[in-house]
């Protein structure tokens, strides 16, 4: 089943949102382009952000973790590893 349909499927709710005016002009011109309604777009860009912003923290939590678990990279290997980068003797990336 294609994305747009299945999402029309799904349960929604409402949820009310403060813009600043200019935000809020810019919205609408933005949806009269796309010729989609304002809370399609708004749906679509807040769907997007809580994808990108949970992937970031998930990888942030599992970089955490890693270190915790003392399965880090040190400081100083990463660092003369990158000093490294466009000389004649290149070193390749450290590994844990």
């Amino acid at each position: 089943m294609c994305s747009s349909v299945y999402n029309s499927l799904q349960m929604t709710t409402v949820l009310s949102v403060r813009l600043d005016a200019r935000t809020k002009k810019r919205l609408d011109a933005l949806a009269g382009r796309a010729r989609r309604s304002k809370s399609f777009l708004a749906a679509e860009a807040i769907t997007a952000f809580v994808e990108a912003e949970s992937w970031q923290l998930d990888e942030i939590q599992a970089g955490l973790e890693e270190l915790d678990a003392d399965r880090g990279v040190a400081h100083t290997d990463v660092s003369t590893w990158l000093r490294s980068w466009g000389s004649s003797r290149e070193r390749k990336a450290p590994r844990t």
